[in-house]
């Protein structure tokens, strides 16, 4: 039996010892509090590295185990929805590559490799951890980007609701910061809710909005302009002068727009 042979045998035969001797390894070395459910799994995941590593080496055979995809996924899933950084992750995997280099390194010496049997070995990891890290990252990036989007949707929601207060009267209460991501989502999603529930007037209160810009001002005044040629008539409240003043530095004519202090003044104005 060569020492190849020899090599990949004590990697299948010991895979769990040397597994846990890599976890500790890094976690040491970074001075990591981990869970210890967290632990597990990682040893999980070496187990069956360690064991794809001999069974490569038995075999001739390139490639990285699926287990470490995935496992590589859902690390990346667990910093997005905890909202960290992928830098925490990341940073683990130099340390992991000395770790494992030494561990190699020892099995090495101990069956008589040459250098280059001992580097190609090596190789072998440091390919397997390059695709670990890849993954991690992209999937960080996929999952983030999708995360953002739905997290705009919901506060999109969140900041338009449409409020139905008499039959066919609805308050549309404007909250927070309207950007030109929630501007086209009222356009998108209210505008159209309001044609569908055959409202007659619409209250667009201000009052809730913190902060607007001459360019979402002109949106809101084109929203305005669609309740119009849907025979839907705005009217607006909550309109503070500085706000006020954004609306006519954007260039957009007020003598149109009714306007009330409040919502209930707009109510009471309605026969």
């Amino acid at each position: 039996m060569t020492l190849g042979l020899n090599v990949a045998n004590h990697l299948i035969d010991n895979a769990e010892s040397l597994a846990v001797e890599i976890v500790e390894g890094v976690q040491q070395s970074m001075k990591l509090d981990i869970p210890q459910w967290e632990i597990e799994q990682a040893i999980i995941m070496y187990i069956e590295l360690i064991n794809f590593l001999g069974d490569s080496l038995l075999i001739e055979k390139d490639g990285v185990p699926q287990t470490l995809i995935e496992w590589s996924k859902r690390n990346a899933a667990r910093q997005v929805s905890s909202q960290g950084k992928i830098s925490e992750i990341l940073v683990r995997y130099p340390p992991t590559r000395e770790v494992f280099t030494d561990i190699i390194t020892n099995i090495s010496i101990e069956f008589g490799l040459s250098l280059q049997e001992h580097s190609s070995i090596i190789k072998r990891i440091n390919t397997i951890l390059d695709v670990s890290l890849n993954e991690t990252a992209f999937a960080f990036e996929r999952l983030s980007d999708k995360y953002k989007e739905e997290t705009q949707r919901q506060l999109a929601e969140l900041s338009a609701p449409i409020v139905l207060v008499k039959e066919g009267i609805a308050v549309l209460p404007l909250i927070g910061i309207i950007d030109s991501y929630r501007a086209n989502y009222i356009m998108e999603k209210v505008v159209p809710k309001i044609a569908e529930l055959q409202i007659n007037y619409v209250i667009a209160d201000f009052s809730g909005i913190l902060k607007i810009d001459i360019e979402i001002a002109r949106h809101l005044y084109q929203i305005g302009q669609m309740f119009d040629l849907l025979g839907v008539q705005t009217l607006t409240t909550g309109l503070r002068p500085e706000l006020a003043q954004t609306v006519v530095n954007s260039g957009i004519d007020m003598s149109g727009i009714t306007t009330f202090t409040n919502v209930k003044k707009a109510l009471e104005s309605i026969k």
